[in-house]
């Protein structure tokens, strides 16, 4: 109740006062209004209340704790920070939630919460069960429904991160979201999959990507940290399939005490666990396995796939599992072989893959899968002499904002190694047709030849627009109607010709593409552009670059000081207004000064500003017959005098703006009684 008592005060002391012509001082006669006043006529601004910077973010931040008392739960808060152009907030919590205490938030109906309008961050604390079995919204090493996908066991849990099922709210302009998990306690969380427990964390990052490996000390692994994360490291150079993650969080899952269904997870987008014995020299490594779904952003999102396209999924998780990892020599070819040779035998070879209810085992899409794709990848290399393979189709797959369908897919394999390609896609996806395996020469023949490689890197990136011209850093906020251009710098690092195509996507959708041919170890810039037309937090891609990217509506400056050059003129003598414009947001701004008189506006400029920036507009007034004039310029209002002569001056009353009227009256009536007593 204290800020609303504030607010209503100041507000009433501007009404009343802001017309005279100063609230600041808040005693004695305003300038503005004394004859004996200097020539110069200043008139300041209503005070404001100070409030905590607005980045125009709605942010979700969810602590999470472990209670070692209640094995198989576990309890998250969720702190929602409001910004001022959100109203009516809702949230949804998920069913399993059970909500132990809000502060801002009331209950609406089951699992929705509203929150109360006036509470600036908002909380809700619930607790979750822990122990989960199934598949269900997540990628997984094994097809298995037995066994545990997530477990808490009172010393330690690999868990998936809660978060509202549905977030609504009324908005003035549009607002972007974010959100941050952290664990209170012992543990480690990528944003996605959380563990609580005492563990040890190592990191390795390569191009920009960071993977983080988390090791409980309940763990015992199979392979040394540092050969895992080299691994992977190698992964990421080798999978050319778009742009990498910012982070991958692996935790490694302790195995001694808990039945695990699958052999590994990938939930959210770039957080899995596998389990502590997954080796490193096998085609079915899942530390590279899971690795590769989080680069699948086909397969993300409500579109994601069809049911004629679902096997591309787990089909090409273990596919480039197994050649990534025969291409580190930690496998021979005998073993990638025999691997994909599983493909064609019975139960796997029964049925038809772009047909699952045709499928006589579960991971059919597994192990024919994967030999399918193997055999395309190396048709496109043979078609193409090299120039292109699965990983282009792969990327040109990841770009697209649509629901993969089987026509999407052979149409991106027709464009990528022809009409031939296609046909055998058609083969082997809509027929029982299975293919054949190759031999060791085969398979060097097409993949061990010369190959076009390119890689992408913003050379350098700058603002344009009405506002600014500037440099453009991920921390820059841009503003609606600036232009963003990224210089990207291509280089095929490759040992043959080939033709590239430079990107640039924001929320997955494809804005602009630059496509061209280069030689082996030549090097070119294309210019990407932007042109954000709507406020948001915006998920931006430039080639192999991710980057978030703030959008915001330009600040509104304001006017914080009004000058009149003269406080008396001669009737038709022009008098010069002054106005000081200042914008004090973090980003540029604008402002249409209008200067009002009493006859309407008189006349109006529109000023830039760049962020904390201030500068001046005037403009020439003239009034024709005696009196006291009111001018005005946004809240601020100054009063120039015409006369003829004093007594003139004072009979003629104040002539005012409507809405300013009755305190400017109030202080002509001061003025009188102090001019008659003088006389006396």
């Amino acid at each position: 109740m204290k800020n609303r008592v504030v607010t209503v005060v100041l507000a009433v002391f501007f009404v009343v006062s802001a017309p005279i012509g100063t609230v600041a001082a808040g005693t004695g006669p305003p300038p503005a209004a004394s004859l004996e006043d200097d020539r110069s006529v200043a008139v300041s601004g209503a005070a404001s209340v100070s409030s905590a910077p607005d980045d125009g973010v709605l942010h979700r931040t969810l602590v999470l704790r472990q209670r070692p008392d209640r094995p198989g739960e576990f309890e998250t808060e969720l702190t929602v920070s409001i910004p001022e152009a959100v109203g009516d907030l809702e949230i949804t919590l998920e069913s399993a939630a059970t909500v132990t205490e809000t502060a801002g938030f009331e209950r609406l109906e089951e699992d929705v919460y509203r929150w109360d309008g006036s509470t600036a961050e908002p909380t809700v604390t619930f607790t979750m069960p822990a122990n989960r079995t199934g598949t269900e919204r997540r990628r997984a090493a094994t097809a298995s429904e037995e066994g545990y996908t997530f477990v808490e066991t009172g010393s330690w849990g690999v868990v998936q991160v809660p978060d509202v099922v549905a977030l609504e709210w009324r908005e003035r302009e549009r607002v972007g979201t974010d959100r941050t998990v952290v664990v209170d306690g012992p543990g480690a969380t990528g944003g996605d999959v959380a563990f609580f427990g005492e563990a040890t964390e190592y990191e390795r990052t390569v191009d920009g990507e960071r993977f983080r490996l988390v090791v409980p000390e309940a763990a015992d692994l199979a392979e040394r940290p540092d050969e895992i994360l080299e691994s992977l490291a190698t992964a990421s150079e080798q999978l050319r399939i778009g742009a990498p993650n910012d982070e991958v969080f692996v935790v490694a899952a302790p195995t001694d005490s808990v039945e695990w269904g699958p052999r590994g997870i990938q939930y959210g987008d770039g957080d899995a666990w596998v389990r502590d014995d997954a080796p490193l020299d096998e085609p079915e490594n899942v530390w590279i396995h899971e690795y590769v779904h989080t680069r699948q952003d086909f397969a993300r999102g409500e579109t994601g796939t069809t049911a004629e396209t679902r096997w591309l999924v787990e089909g090409g998780a273990e596919y480039y599992a197994a050649l990534a990892t025969l291409e580190q020599d930690r496998i021979d070819y005998d073993e990638f072989r025999r691997f994909l040779e599983a493909g064609g035998r019975s139960p796997y070879a029964d049925g038809t893959l772009a047909a699952p209810a045709t499928w006589d085992h579960e991971r059919t899409d597994y192990v024919r899968g994967a030999l399918v794709l193997g055999a395309l990848d190396r048709e496109l290399r043979l078609a193409t002499d090299g120039e292109r393979s699965l990983s282009a189709v792969v990327r040109e797959l990841n770009l697209e904002e649509d629901t993969l369908t089987q026509a999407a897919f052979l149409a991106a394999l027709e464009r990528a190694g022809g009409a031939d390609v296609r046909t055998l896609a058609e083969r082997y996806t809509e027929t029982d047709a299975v293919p054949e395996t190759w031999s060791r020469l085969e398979h060097r023949t097409a993949f061990a030849g010369p190959i076009a490689l390119f890689e992408y890197r913003i050379e350098d990136a700058a603002i344009t627009g009405l506002y600014r011209e500037a440099a453009f850093a991920e921390t820059t906020t841009v503003v609606v109607g600036e232009t963003v251009a990224f210089d990207v710098a291509v280089a095929n690092v490759g040992d043959r010709e080939g033709s590239y195509d430079a990107t640039l996507q924001a929320d997955g959708g494809l804005l602009e593409t630059r496509s061209g041919t280069l030689a082996a170890g030549d090097g070119r810039v294309e210019r990407l552009a932007w042109t954000p037309e709507e406020p948001g937090l915006y998920d931006v891609t430039v080639g192999d670059r991710r980057l978030s990217v703030r959008v915001r509506s330009p600040a509104e400056a304001t006017v914080t000081q009004l000058r009149l050059e003269s406080a008396t003129v001669e009737p038709g003598e022009s008098v010069t207004a002054t106005a000081t414009v200042e914008n004090d947001a973090d980003r540029p701004g604008e402002a249409t000064v209008r200067f009002r008189t009493p006859e309407g506006v008189a006349d109006e400029r529109t000023v830039t500003l760049a962020a904390g920036e201030r500068t001046t507009v005037e403009t020439s007034l003239a009034f024709d017959e005696a009196g006291r004039y009111q001018v005005a310029a946004g809240d601020r209002v100054a009063v120039v005098a015409v006369e003829d002569g004093l007594a003139s001056r004072i009979e003629s009353g104040a002539e005012s703006i409507p809405g300013f009227g009755v305190p400017v009256a109030f202080g002509a009536l001061v003025v009188v009684a102090v001019a008659h007593g003088r006389r006396q």
